[in-house]
């Protein structure tokens, strides 16, 4: 028997609530100063540990401090400097695209509207919802892995194209917790919620969710599973 949405909204509500309680104070992994260098940040993210990229932009910001001077940087240089984060090519010649963009089109400010900012090299919408809700306050769905991979097992979609299950989530959480929603299913999925071994054991949704037991259930090794705060500073 298919289930209401009706349901399907308690039903996510009573896992939010849980989630709330257990990361009360969630905030954006990725160190970030201002719009720009948190879009910079969440593009050399994409395929890579927010940790890694933390490590990373220190002496990418401090030598290309400005959106002009990202724009008119040697890409090469920009490659070098992002090089550890995999893919740098890319990802350099995205930075520095759409730095100059920004400076051409937008009056050298990053844009705060999701239609503005999925114009720009290597923007999609999972960075741009990143960007407008926590650089600007306007709640967006981030659906990386861990918030795809998490929906379907609370049940809350079957679907795995990213913009479909953003929107069919949307539908289930009030839109003031986008933001934090997105937030605290991340930080779920990379510290209990595991792709490959969850830890239902030591999970604090283990009576809501359908997927218990996908997972190793005995508490004790289950808590070995859990991954500390510190291992994404």
């Amino acid at each position: 028997m298919r289930e209401s949405l009706a349901s399907k909204k308690v039903r996510a509500k009573a896992v939010y609530r849980v989630l709330t309680k257990n990361y009360p104070n969630v905030r954006c992994e990725l160190n970030y100063a201002n719009p720009f260098q948190l879009l910079v940040a969440t593009v050399l993210s994409a395929q890579c540990t927010d940790k890694r990229v933390n490590q990373t932009t220190p002496a990418l910001f401090k030598k290309y401090n400005t959106i002009k001077k990202m724009a008119e940087a040697d890409q090469k240089d920009i490659e070098q400097l992002v090089k550890s984060t995999g893919f740098f090519r890319a990802k350099a010649k995205n930075i520095k695209g759409l730095s100059k963009k920004l400076i051409n089109e937008f009056d050298g400010e990053v844009p705060d509207t999701l239609e503005d900012l999925i114009t720009l090299p290597g923007v999609g919408r999972k960075t741009a919802n990143v960007v407008l809700g926590h650089a600007f306050g306007i709640p967006g769905i981030t659906v990386d892995t861990h918030f795809g991979r998490l929906s379907r097992r609370f049940g809350w979609t079957k679907l795995t194209d990213p913009v479909k299950v953003e929107f069919e989530v949307a539908n289930l959480i009030p839109e003031k917790e986008w933001t934090n929603l997105s937030q605290r299913m991340i930080w779920h999925g990379r510290r209990v919620c595991h792709s490959r071994k969850p830890a239902c054991g030591a999970c604090a949704l283990a009576k809501l969710c359908p997927s218990f037991g996908i997972g190793e259930i005995d508490p004790v090794k289950s808590k070995r599973l859990v991954k500390a705060e510190a291992d994404f500073k």
